[in-house]
């Protein structure tokens, strides 16, 4: 809730300053985003951690779950660099943002692909 509160307090704020001075609701718009990312850096670690001690419960390749947590990370800072372009008024760049996250996700997702194609393979006569 704490977190919910400085958000809306934040923008109402940011909002009020983009009226007088654009560039300062910027900075204050990224302080923001900032802030509240560091305020859930406990809470993310926590996810992880639980992850973690399921994959190593269900005896997963560490492969995978590494991959998983970097996909999953890239796709976060993705959408919130995306998010920050979007709110300085460049769409344009945002969406440039959003294709680099895919393209890297994609990267970072072939080896498991090709593992599995090949798994696949070896099963099918």
């Amino acid at each position: 809730m704490s977190v919910v509160a400085f958000g809306i307090v934040a923008s109402i704020i940011i909002v009020i300053i983009k009226q007088q001075k654009p560039e300062i609701a910027m900075q204050l718009a990224l302080a923001a985003g900032a802030l509240i990312f560091l305020a859930l850096i406990s809470q993310i670690y926590t996810v992880v951690r639980t992850i973690e001690d399921m994959a190593y419960k269900a005896e997963l390749n560490v492969m995978f779950l590494g991959t998983m947590l970097r996909i999953i990370g890239i796709a976060y800072i993705t959408e919130f660099g995306s998010q920050v372009c979007k709110d300085a008024g460049q769409g344009a760049v945002a969406s440039k943002v959003e294709f680099a996250g895919k393209i890297m996700m994609l990267l970072l997702a072939l080896p498991i692909v090709s593992m599995i194609l090949q798994t696949l393979v070896s099963i099918l006569p």
